[in-house]
């Protein structure tokens, strides 16, 4: 341990004897380092924070979703850095006074570019920071972001539907006139081809619908003709007369069949049918022979022997009436149904080319009705979206904090910079003289020199000082002294200056 500490003194000893060539690497190292950390220029920040309260007060059918308004927000959050933008910024504060020509502006625009940095916090939030060399310009280029953000929300939405709405005006009007010729073409193309075939739409919709209509009134008929036969084979087993009071009046079949028939054609008017519908029309065909036969039907009267019309056979034999006057009716039915596939079959085999231009036309009509209901349909919605836009806020701003007023540099740290390169001066100084000490070798001690030797020293001669020589060294001593100080001082006047020019751009 001892021999540590000598070795420390003696590196100790070589330094202080070398302590002039430290002191002046020491100053050397300082006015360069501190006019190097003069030169950096101050540059502030000014912040503030912007809260963007998203508010649907729509449903989400109406084309205003948070998504879609987070999206514009991004948008303009990322437009406020163009060029554009930026120009308005530098019009608008004290960074006008140094443009005067279209350069100067492209200048201050592109130092803006970089010294602004818009970021998105969480629950939408922004935070706007802008730096510069005059806190001043910096608070004020913040606040015209805040405005320029507010007004692109507000106006650029209602420009956009305003423009949207335009363009949407002319392609409806585009796609009406459009439309109308084609509704024109549709109706003379069936005018000329059509207007002798039944049913609506194309051919091929008219032959599915008659077949439609033909399956079903198989169907139907099949049903009329199994109940007619079980109503035939009830009958078959049913007497027509039964025991009872003697001249007792019935009614005959012919009546029954009338009766049928006149409740068959109550119902079908009765369900809306008009009188040119194919059924009232066989009904009241049906119902004309049936008031000719009950005409000449006499009355049925119970003979002498007390016997008289069986009810029970009476009322098969009205129901039997009614199923002939179905299966008559839907047999009739059937019969048209099959004219009017004919009528289509032979048209379609007859002209093969008008099958394929009517499809082609309903086509193109449809397609030009469904784009003009959707064109319809936006315009509504981006009407309504603009309309909400103007009498409500779906995006409200809130200024959380407002730009700041810099009163210290964000950067450099000028009084941390200074003490570093004090610190390195007087380290270079110190540094200095112990390399220096190792270059030019020394024998300090008696015992260093017999270490290097290898030989035995009889013994050491110490130095004699007199009078003027402890004045003259105590008189170099104050002089280092001195100059030590002074780079002391130096170092407080620095910061002393740095504390003004501080106060001065505040």
């Amino acid at each position: 341990m001892s021999g540590l500490f000598n070795e420390l003194r003696l590196v100790a000893y070589a330094i202080w004897m070398r302590r002039w060539i430290a002191l002046a690497i020491a100053w050397g190292v300082a006015l360069l380092g501190w006019l190097v950390v003069a030169q950096i220029p101050n540059v502030y920040e000014s912040r503030a924070r912007v809260f963007v309260q998203l508010q649907t007060v729509l449903p989400s059918a109406v084309g205003i979703t948070v998504a879609d308004q987070q999206k514009d927000v991004d948008t303009i959050r990322q437009t406020l850095t163009s060029a554009t933008s930026l120009e308005k910024v530098v019009r608008g504060t004290d960074l006008a006074a140094t443009v005067r020509t279209d350069r100067d502006l492209a200048e201050r625009v592109a130092g803006l570019q970089k010294a602004i940095r818009i970021t998105a916090q969480q629950d939408n939030l922004f935070e706007i920071v802008a730096s510069g060399s005059r806190p001043k310009v910096t608070q004020q280029v913040v606040q015209k972001l805040i405005d320029l953000f507010v007004e692109q929300n507000l106006s650029g939405d209602r420009d956009e539907t305003s423009q949207s709405l335009t363009f949407l005006d002319a392609q409806l009007a585009e796609r009406q006139k459009q439309l109308a010729d084609a509704d024109a073409k549709r109706t003379d193309f069936q005018n000329r081809y059509l207007g002798s075939l039944p049913g609506t739409g194309t051919l091929t919709d008219r032959m599915a619908s008659a077949r439609s209509s033909m399956a079903q009134v198989e169907s139907d008929l099949a049903a009329a003709q199994s109940g007619l036969a079980a109503v035939n084979g009830q009958m078959a087993g049913t007497p027509s007369n039964i025991a009872g009071a003697a001249g007792a009046v019935s009614m005959g079949p012919a009546r029954a069949r009338l009766n049928a028939i006149q409740g068959q054609l109550a119902d079908a008017r009765a369900r809306g049918y008009t009188e040119a519908h194919p059924d009232v029309v066989a009904l009241r065909n049906q119902l004309a022979a049936a008031q000719a036969a009950a005409k000449a039907e006499p009355l049925i009267v119970g003979g002498g022997a007390g016997s008289s019309s069986n009810p029970a056979y009476l009322s098969m034999r009205s129901i039997q009436a009614e199923k002939q006057a179905q299966v008559a009716s839907l047999n009739a039915r059937r019969a048209q149904l099959q004219a009017d596939l004919d009528r289509i079959t032979a048209k379609l085999s007859g002209d093969p080319a008008v099958a394929a231009e009517q499809s082609q036309i309903e086509n193109d009509y449809q397609v030009l009705k469904d784009s003009y209901s959707k064109l319809l349909s936006d315009r509504e919605t981006i009407n309504l979206r603009g309309q909400a836009q103007t009498q409500t806020d779906s995006i409200k701003f809130s200024v959380i904090d407002p730009p700041s007023a810099p009163r210290v540099p964000a950067t450099p740290n000028r009084p941390l910079l200074l003490t570093g390169v004090l610190v390195l001066a007087i380290g270079a100084g110190v540094a200095g003289a112990f390399a220096l000490a190792q270059l030019k070798t020394t024998f300090p001690t008696v015992a260093r020199l017999e270490k290097a030797t290898g030989m035995p020293v009889i013994g050491g001669i110490g130095e004699m000082r007199g009078p003027a020589q402890t004045a003259t060294r105590r008189r170099m001593l104050l002089y280092y002294g001195g100059a030590f100080a002074g780079l002391g001082v130096a170092y407080v006047g620095l910061l002393g200056v740095e504390m003004i020019q501080r106060g001065l751009a505040a």
